[in-house]
């Protein structure tokens, strides 16, 4: 799979690249030119080191859509000098695999550096099409670099996993995305450096901020301003480039790696008692097309786990809130959820409930089985009598305040311990005065 020959002239050439999006235009040639991403490629850090000593082996980038995923593999083929073959996961089979990879085992075979294969999208291998890249990944005939918007520990199967280098993009800041669109600007090659155009700094720094870190998203919004503007001799408002950007399409995976960080910040935000990082979260997974389901579940998973009888009416509003959302459903449900996560929030928080079952079940799993006690046992069968079953039982409403004073476990234990906030203050009352009449210890922490 040798690299062919340019079918077109420079002139041809000029004109396909002049034809290009902005973003394409201005991709970075050097790694020089590559803009963010310094907790990877900042000095000393190890993919750093890897291209300095022009030896990669294989690698996963990892992160959002626009952060430089495919230029970054282009510049590290680049600066270590090995030649680069790219596939698609979305278009390329195991065909296309093995005619690239029996191409770089042609090039190995003869003493050539082995070569970067590039596959764009890996997540969206099949196990048996990223199965078909071991061998030769594992032997060195190729060096791997796979892109992925996914988390790679559910998208890319183990054994590759392990022979792989993993390394994660972020969002370029909004400062860094105003180095792109200035350079954009002034670039008289490649952007709009020999265009008059008049824009507002309203205009740019709204664009820093809507991109969301996303650099491609950033060039076409700026690209279709100019165009859209310049045409008109319009000022770049800040409602132009508004219109520009438009509406973010969700990437919201409901299975992948959104799905999961965003459920865990919410519950978490919910424990912490901040109701407006809760709201956010909540907004987030709504807008995403989370199922409503799924949301109401957790939240009364958290209104027991993190609320407790700290606020015993938290369990009953998070029920009431699946069952309304369940009847009226989307979009009204939104308020119901909204006014949920609030009261959960803001509820006072315990988790004694769910430290007293996980201590209790730590017990009946790694401690010697506690019997029932002779006077506990079921007394409801012929025989039972005779095997002293329920002999003396005392029950509780025949004695004094409706407490009985007998031995209820037969060893000595302590699983529920209330927190002194909320409800759960007057439950340590009760407990106290609880264990003052049957003349038992004060609950020491565990």
């Amino acid at each position: 799979m040798p690299k062919s020959q340019s079918l077109f002239s420079d002139t041809e050439e000029d004109n396909l690249r002049s034809a290009q999006p902005l973003a394409a235009r201005l991709r970075p040639r050097t790694l020089s030119e590559f803009i963010g991403q310094h907790q990877i490629l900042g000095e000393g850090k190890l993919l750093r080191r890897m291209i300095d000593s022009g030896r990669l082996g294989s690698i996963i980038l990892f992160g959002p859509p626009g952060t430089g995923k495919t230029t970054l593999a282009r510049l590290l083929a680049s600066e270590t000098g090995c030649r680069l073959q790219g596939v698609s996961a979305v278009t390329s089979g195991v065909k296309e695999l093995r005619e690239v990879l029996s191409w770089a085992r042609d090039l190995v075979s003869v003493g050539e550096p082995r070569p970067i294969l590039f596959v764009d999208e890996i997540h969206r291998f099949s196990k048996s099409q990223q199965d078909a890249l071991l061998p030769d990944v594992e032997d060195g005939i190729v060096s791997l670099i796979g892109a992925t918007t996914s988390n790679p520990h559910f998208a890319v199967n183990g054994a590759l996993l392990s022979r792989s280098q993993l390394f994660g993009l972020q969002p370029l800041a909004p400062a860094e995305i105003r180095v792109l669109i200035d350079h954009a600007l002034s670039d008289r090659e490649r952007g709009f450096g020999n265009q008059t155009i008049d824009l507002e700094e309203e205009a740019i720094e709204f664009l820093c901020e809507a991109s969301e870190g996303d650099a491609r998203r950033a060039l076409s919004a700026l690209e279709i301003a100019v165009l859209s503007a310049n045409d008109r001799g319009e000022t770049i408002t800040r409602d132009i480039m508004a219109e520009s950007i438009g509406s973010r399409l969700s990437g919201y995976d409901g299975s992948g790696d959104d799905h999961y960080d965003l459920i865990s910040a919410l519950i978490k935000s919910i424990r912490g008692s901040d109701v407006d990082a809760g709201m956010y979260w909540l907004a987030r997974m709504l807008e995403g097309g989370e199922d409503v389901r799924f949301l109401c579940r957790r939240l009364v998973i958290l209104a027991s786990e993190d609320v407790g009888n700290a606020d015993p009416r938290a369990l009953t509003i998070a029920v009431s809130a699946m069952q309304a959302c369940e009847f009226v459903g989307l979009p009204e449900c939104q308020l119901t959820l909204s006014q949920t996560v609030a009261y959960l929030a803001l509820a006072p928080k315990s988790n004694a409930a769910t430290l007293a079952i996980g201590a209790a079940r730590r017990d009946v799993r790694e401690k010697q089985v506690v019997p029932v006690p002779k006077h506990l046992r079921c007394t409801h069968y012929a025989g039972a009598k005779s095997l002293g079953h329920g002999d003396g039982y005392q029950y509780s409403h025949d004695n004094e305040g409706g407490v009985a004073e007998q031995d209820y476990l037969g060893v000595d234990r302590t699983y529920y311990e209330p927190v002194d906030r909320g409800f759960e203050k007057q439950l340590q009352a009760r407990l106290n005065e609880l264990n003052e009449q049957l003349g038992k210890a004060k609950p020491t922490t565990r």
